[in-house]
């Protein structure tokens, strides 16, 4: 896109922003695709990529530093600043369901049972906030039992950025089921209509300014008259796939003499609508952005003539020490996705996208080579630093 943007002599963001798509458009090449077999027509409901562009590039500096030469200098050390955009799929449309089971025990907290299973990611703190957020309860009162196949429900695995969207969608189901049967019980107990009570606060309120706490609820509906156990399980798999969308920027430091590319800083503004919990989202941007830096600049699997791995181990496969980090910054931008539970989509897999093709973009403002063979090795930039001849 970036070449085409030059070759018509446009801005490589004012280009971008003419095509990509927005708010309403179809998604053809992702119904087409599916899994294994053609999807699910597919519609855009929720973008905030406009303004990832517009922070991102802000917070980069990138209409002061994008082809400017002051900026890049001009010795054998040339500095670019680059950017890609990026969109994924949150979750895979018609195949990823999960499960999810909620109890009240006695003292008015709950039992969440889910099949998701946290990675590190962070999904079962995020899946007790959902259920904590329908229940009117603090955090603290959520138990979490995830991914003890023996007696969770079924779920169909923690991949394709589908934790929070599939299985958050199960428990925001099951929760409002059980919150139905709070005020049902709720509504017995203060002889009052259950549409006019207000669940929050470990309690249930009339309008009238009576109240019975959740431990009232739950001993009530346990011990005494129509005596039943609070509790519901939900599934959940949707046909939708809202994409999240990103702005991926980058600057680079080339050597020209060696053709040596140093990441000096990333920056990822991301739309992966409501974040239900901004740490762990943004810490899986950065962890993302970790392994695409590696991905895009010196990890490589290298092969003998007779198709032996000759790079075994993680030394000359050369992963990115924590001292060889450039710096990295995440922008969450919201934007609010119908179909997701309480307005959120994915986040996990989008910050691998666009690093490679921001370095590329980096490189190319501060050689004007562009390169499209990952990783951008020393080598590989050199020789094509040689091949473009002395005037780049």
């Amino acid at each position: 896109m970036e070449q085409v943007a030059e070759a018509l002599g446009m801005d490589a963001l004012a280009f971008k922003a003419k095509n990509w798509v927005k708010v309403g458009d179809d998604l053809p090449m992702s119904e087409a695709l599916g899994e294994a077999r053609e999807g699910y027509a597919q519609k855009v409901n929720s973008s905030a990529l406009a303004q990832c562009v517009e922070l991102g590039a802000q917070a980069m500096g990138w209409h002061e530093k994008r082809g400017n030469r002051a900026w890049r200098g001009e010795g054998p050390v040339r500095r670019g600043i680059g950017v890609a955009i990026a969109m994924h799929g949150t979750a895979i449309a018609g195949l990823d369901m999960g499960g999810a089971s909620i109890k009240i025990n006695d003292d008015g907290s709950f039992n969440l049972l889910v099949g998701a299973t946290d990675l590190g990611t962070g999904s079962d703190t995020v899946l007790a906030q959902i259920a904590a957020e329908t229940l009117g309860v603090p955090l603290e009162d959520i138990i979490v039992y995830s991914s003890d196949t023996d007696f969770t429900p079924f779920d169909t695995g923690a991949y394709a950025s589908s934790t929070t969207y599939i299985s958050g969608g199960a428990v925001k189901k099951a929760a409002e089921q059980v919150r139905a049967q709070i005020l049902e019980r709720a509504a017995m107990m203060l002889r009052a209509d259950p549409a006019t009570l207000t669940l929050a606060d470990r309690k249930v309120t009339a309008r009238d300014g009576r109240a019975v706490t959740l431990e009232d609820v739950a001993l009530h509906a346990l011990h005494t008259e129509d005596q039943r156990q609070i509790m519901a399980t939900a599934s959940h798999m949707s046909y939708e796939s809202p994409p999240p969308f990103a702005a991926q920027f980058a600057e680079v430091a080339v050597d020209t003499e060696t053709g040596q590319v140093t990441v000096e800083r990333l920056l990822m503004a991301v739309d992966c609508g409501v974040a239900i919990n901004p740490i762990t989202a943004a810490g899986q941007v950065e962890g993302g952005m970790t392994q695409a830096l590696g991905y895009a600049v010196s990890e490589e699997m290298a092969y003998d003539a007779e198709g032996r791995l000759v790079n075994a181990r993680f030394g000359p496969y050369r992963i990115f020490a924590a001292d060889e980090m450039p710096a990295l910054e995440v922008i969450l931008v919201e934007s609010y996705e119908p179909s997701g539970p309480y307005g959120a989509k994915a986040v996990a897999e989008i910050p691998k996208d666009g690093v490679a093709p921001a370095i590329a973009s980096a490189i190319h403002d501060a050689t004007g080579v562009w390169i499209n063979e990952l990783p951008f090795t020393p080598e590989r930039v050199w020789r094509a630093l040689q091949q473009a001849g002395p005037g780049q």
